[in-house]
């Protein structure tokens, strides 16, 4: 009867530290309103938008993952990678300027539209080339060229776009919620491409893209939007590019912060250039496991964004900018190390965290700081920034993935990023000012 009275007292005493520990985390779950994460949503607009990119978004990652593998696997070359990086980046640098200029000019739905149709069309050639089996090299190399091209045009109306699906109070929310987007995209089809190329090869990968397209210009047709404003302006197109420029070196935290994109375009992204090498010669996988290693970069990509689109704060997200900066470099310097696979998916999940959260508040802090009017020309310096320095860092990595090896290039992009985040501790003011 006593140990019978003993268990009845544990058993009451258990109960009552279950039903406290249930009342604090109940309380604490209804405070988490998990539509303020999604609450760009409630517009009809942006939920097409939503819709149609997470489709379009899977296919674009299937044919980027399969593109670098095949040229991996036909080549051998980390080089070879590295020179189809930069065909595909360097439009960016001559065209997107003329591209924000033209989303501020015309419609931006058009602009977006119009883009769309072409990369479809690229990747139905890529797609019937690679059936035939005539495909070459040389021929990804022109093809991704000629996809920058339609991209230089296509992200800088995309960039802008977003504001006039939503609310000007829900602009950060949005931004975040575009990048969620385009990292559901980039877990979902990395993974997909490596079993649908290990099952029924690249085609299909470049096929499945192709298709995907229709999904985001059906969206784009069925919005209906307000009616555009149309600015008259005085001055030569040349002139408005000049205006744009010359207001973005004219403020110091814009040119900050463009900085700081810079190095995470040229040193942050580089690595993925080299994924295809790195899965082979380094891990001893094959085409699935390189999926495998980008959809682990894309979750962590995917949960910094979510995070940043619950938080409003401006404090709390300049705080997260400074932690991205602290932890991206020990990501890297780890991974370079890291031989074992899981721990390989951990690192790199973390390392799309960073590089999610640091570009996703850099986004928002300049959109949120420019008028409407100079929005599509300084988001086009944003994307110039971005994606034209993706083809230099492409060239940095295949250089030094040639001449000294992958390991040894993640330790040098990671020490650049260190040095850069020692430079944070001397600009935190002039981001807490945004």
């Amino acid at each position: 009867m006593v140990k019978k009275a003993g268990f009845a007292r544990n058993d009451v005493g258990i109960r009552q530290i279950l039903n406290l520990w249930y009342k604090r985390n109940h309380n604490l779950m209804k405070s988490y309103n998990l539509g303020k994460t999604f609450t760009s949503l409630k517009s009809p607009n942006f939920r097409l938008w939503f819709i149609g990119q997470v489709v379009s978004l899977v296919g674009t990652w299937m044919q980027s993952t399969a593109q670098n593998f095949l040229v991996y696997e036909l080549t051998h070359s980390a080089a070879y990678l590295a020179i189809v990086g930069f065909a595909n980046g360097i439009p960016t640098i001559i065209f997107t300027l003329l591209g924000g200029l033209t989303a501020d000019r015309f419609s931006k739905r058009k602009v977006i539209v119009i883009a769309q149709a072409a990369m479809m069309v690229l990747a139905g050639i890529l797609a019937v080339l690679a059936f035939t089996h005539l495909i070459q090299p040389w021929h990804i190399v022109v093809l991704a060229f000629l996809l920058g091209v339609a991209n230089s045009f296509d992200a800088p109306a995309r960039q802008a776009f977003v504001v006039d699906m939503v609310e000007r109070e829900n602009l950060a929310n949005a931004i975040a919620l575009n990048s969620t987007i385009f990292n559901l995209g980039a877990i979902v089809g990395p993974a997909t491409a490596g079993l649908v190329y290990a099952w029924l090869g690249p085609a299909w990968c470049f096929t499945i893209n192709s298709i995907s397209f229709i999904a985001v210009i059906t969206a784009l047709l069925l919005m209906k939007l307000p009616p555009r404003v149309v600015q008259h302006t005085i001055g030569s197109p040349f002139a408005k590019l000049i205006e744009g420029l010359r207001f973005v070196i004219n403020e110091p935290r814009i040119r900050l912060l463009l900085g700081y994109v810079a190095v995470v375009s040229i040193f942050g992204f580089s690595l993925m250039t080299l994924m295809p090498a790195w899965s082979v010669k380094i891990l001893g996988g094959d085409v699935k496991l390189n999926g495998l290693l980008l959809t682990a970069r894309g979750a962590g990509s995917l949960l910094g964004a979510l995070m940043i689109a619950y938080i409003s704060s401006h404090f709390v997200r300049n705080k997260i900018w400074l932690i991205g900066w602290y932890l991206m470099p020990v990501a890297l310097f780890a991974f370079a190390f890291m031989r074992w696979i899981p721990g390989s998916f951990m690192l790199l999940v973390l390392l799309g965290w960073c590089l999610m959260s640091v570009l996703n508040i850099s986004n928002a802090l300049i959109q949120s700081y420019v008028s409407d009017q100079m929005r599509g020309r300084v988001m086009s310096v944003y994307t110039l920034v971005f994606f034209g320095s993706m083809p230099l860092g492409a060239l940095v990595a295949g250089g030094l993935a040639t001449a000294f090896g992958e390991p040894s290039t993640a330790m040098i992009c990671a020490g650049v990023i260190l040095v850069a985040t020692i430079g944070t501790f001397f600009f935190r003011k002039t981001i807490q000012q945004f």
